[in-house]
């Protein structure tokens, strides 16, 4: 009995001395490559597993995610041109706010005048005639000769008025002729269009120093329009020796082609005086 149990005791023993081995080796790392060894198999079982698990899932979930990315973009593009038209809106209203309130502040800093704003609605600028469309008419208080302006300058007057619009002659029509003067040396001219939209000074005194860059002013002549409103520039002089006149290019201040809003000097009555020229 005494021996027996002995023995238990001695084989207890060499068994806890050996986990102790184990686990004093496994923490020093000793046993390390044998793990790897040994657990290699498995890892390499379990990767090929999981690897081939993900494929078989997006072969039956890839269809519809195509589907729903698919629609997803479509959204995204619809909601693009969306902001893209409110950006173009709001970059208009914002062009034609600015432009409102530059004919606001023309009209404060010109008090001698009272002013009509319009729209212009159409516009015809061709070979034969220019002109553009207002949305107020003989309803607004409009008549036939008055001078349509701009924040910049003049662009012509109203030729021909109905109830809710009018027709503006530009100044750059063939049939338009404005009297002038030049800021610099007070001297007098008339301000013609043309078939091709160029406007042209003539009338210039022969003996008048003209040089490119002078400044066009209406004159007040004529009785068509106000004094003082500003036209455009002088851009180059034709001087002939035997000419009786000097005649000069001008460039507007006003891009007709891109008018969009105008004032129209309600208070100033055109006087016809064509019945006393000779």
């Amino acid at each position: 009995m005494k021996k027996l149990f002995s023995s238990g005791s001695l084989r207890t023993l060499l068994i806890v001395l050996i986990i102790a081995g184990v686990f004093l080796l496994s923490i020093g790392g000793y046993l390390t490559p044998l793990y790897n060894f040994s657990l290699s198999p498995l890892i390499s079982t379990q990767s090929w597993l999981s690897m081939r698990y993900i494929a078989l899932r997006d072969f039956f979930t890839s269809p519809r995610d195509v589907a729903s990315l698919r629609e997803r973009n479509s959204e995204l593009e619809v909601q693009v041109s969306q902001l893209q038209s409110q950006i173009i809106q709001l970059q208009e209203q914002l062009s034609q706010s600015e432009i409102l309130y530059a004919l606001l502040d023309f009209a404060r800093t010109n008090p001698q005048h009272e002013y009509v704003a319009a729209t212009v609605i159409g516009r015809e600028i061709s070979p034969f005639i220019q002109y553009v469309i207002i949305d107020k008419g003989v309803n607004h208080g409009l008549r036939y000769g008055m001078p349509v302006v701009t924040q910049q300058g003049l662009v012509g007057r109203i030729d021909a008025v109905i109830a809710n619009a009018a027709r503006v002659q530009l100044i750059s029509d063939a049939n338009s002729t404005v009297n002038v003067q030049l800021q610099s040396g007070k001297i007098e001219a008339q301000l013609r269009g043309s078939i091709t939209g160029e406007v042209t000074l003539e009338m210039i005194p022969q003996d008048a120093i003209l040089e490119a860059g002078e400044v066009i002013l209406t004159s007040g002549l004529g009785g068509n329009y106000p004094a003082n409103i500003f036209i455009g520039q002088v851009i180059s002089v034709r001087k002939l020796e035997n000419a009786l006149f000097q005649t000069a290019s001008v460039q507007p201040i006003i891009a007709f082609d891109s008018l969009n809003a105008v004032l129209v000097i309600s208070n100033f009555d055109a006087v016809d005086t064509s019945p006393l020229i000779p």
